[in-house]
């Protein structure tokens, strides 16, 4: 005879209570205290959750809440596109809100044994390199290292960028993939043979290799082969971008923009800056077909594609900018860095400077991260009479690259620290 009771028996064979375990009318209730945006990226967890909140509409009754108070008019319940573009419009409206006058928390941490020059985000996920032989991509969540990926000793790592299932980077004179799965593969010697590589952009199944011949090398990821060489410039290509519809843009050291297609082997287009100097940065609105490129004058210029003529061209900073991005959807932002130290917010459709932002002197706090500490500060933005040489420059070191997310961008300084700068609606 069995002498465990039958209580016992029960606790015994019962699971682990997870969060699957929760009923409907819990979650709902759960669900219930998160905002209109938390809900959403709940929405995508998993097809159970997805489940409970399209059942109890939970996104459609905040979303109407939501619209209500912002002042949107004119929707159609039973339009599911204009559910989705509506939608999209209110996360853009957080989002500039939020860059322009937003609170600021930073949170910094020690990123690479020497310096970390370059960054790009994508999915959630940033990949930081060019400075030691590795490059690490991080969990934005968390601070955290999720792969590692090693630079052969052969050549320098000038540039890199990745999608879901790869790295490439650009070696000197070579390209090197690396799966995500941790294989790696070099291109054949043969391929190696063009000048010096100052800059690339990958776009599957081609990455575009800007060289100091002025040429920008076409090469196709599958055949390891280039597939065709593109006069650009009459000096070196400094700077890259690529459209959604097949175009390569980019800037030269004479300060001007050209524009191509991927299968053609000349030069379509060629604009010019008012003030022709050495172009360093380069972005491409496809939402607006906005280009912006930034020069070591500290000019922003930006040209309309659609007209091919500039539209505004503004000094924004006295000394060179390094890096200009913004989020893929936003019409309205665009974050500026460069030699000063300070993260710039322009108007990208005026080149206004909208704020200027440092970091604060103190740091407020630490945390363990699997890189060492995590230091948490708050960023500050300057009133508009403000000398930046007033500023310490311990709190301002060079911006050599930055990458935006939603309500965020990430700064690299070519100092071993990242940062990550969060503002709040």
């Amino acid at each position: 005879m069995d002498p465990t009771p039958a209580s016992d028996k029960k606790k015994k064979h019962r699971g682990p209570t997870t969060v699957h375990s929760l009923d409907h009318d819990i979650l709902c209730t759960v669900f219930c205290f998160l905002d209109l945006f938390d809900l959403v990226r709940s929405s995508l967890v998993c097809k159970s959750w997805n489940a409970t909140i399209n059942k109890s509409k939970l996104l459609q009754v905040f979303y109407l809440k939501q619209r209500r108070e912002m002042g949107f008019v004119g929707f159609s319940e039973s339009s599911e596109k204009s559910f989705n573009v509506c939608l999209e419009e209110m996360a853009m409206e957080r989002h500039r809100s939020a860059l322009r006058e937003g609170e600021i928390g930073v949170g910094q941490w020690k990123g690479h044994s020497l310096r970390v020059k370059q960054c790009r985000m994508k999915m959630g996920l940033l990949l930081t390199g060019v400075g030691d032989k590795v490059m690490r991509l991080w969990s934005l969540d968390k601070y955290k290292c999720v792969e590692e990926y090693l630079t052969p000793d052969t050549a320098p790592l000038v540039d890199f960028d990745f999608d879901e299932s790869k790295i490439v980077g650009l070696l000197g004179t070579r390209i090197c993939i690396w799966r995500r799965s941790g294989t790696k593969s070099i291109f054949p010697s043969h391929e190696g043979t063009f000048a010096k590589g100052l800059c690339m952009r990958y776009s599957d199944p081609e990455a575009v290799v800007g060289c100091e011949d002025g040429t920008a090398r076409v090469f196709d990821m599958y055949s390891k082969r280039c597939s065709r060489i593109v006069r650009m410039h009459d000096g070196p290509v400094t700077c890259l971008g690529l459209t959604d519809d097949q175009l390569i843009i980019s800037g030269s050291s004479l300060g001007s923009i050209s524009i191509s297609g991927l299968l053609s082997d000349q030069r379509v287009v060629k604009l010019r800056t008012r003030d022709s100097t050495d172009l360093r940065a380069l972005c491409f609105n496809p939402c607006s077909h906005l280009v912006f490129a930034g020069s070591t004058a500290g000019n922003t210029t930006c040209w309309d594609l659609r007209t091919m003529r500039i539209l505004w061209e503004k000094r924004v900073s006295l000394n060179v900018v390094y890096s200009l991005q913004h989020l893929r959807n936003d019409r309205t932002t665009l974050a500026v860095g460069g030699i000063d130290g300070v993260l710039r917010i322009i108007n990208q459709n005026t080149g206004d400077v909208l704020s200027r932002i440092v970091l604060e002197s103190n740091t407020l706090s630490g945390s363990q991260g699997n890189y060492g500490v995590v230091e948490r500060a708050k960023g500050r933005r300057l009133v508009e009479d403000t000398q930046i040489d007033s500023i310490p420059r311990s709190t301002r070191p060079p911006i050599t690259c930055l990458a935006v997310g939603m309500k965020k961008v990430v700064t690299t300084h070519n100092i071993k620290y990242i940062r990550m700068w969060k503002f709040r609606s």
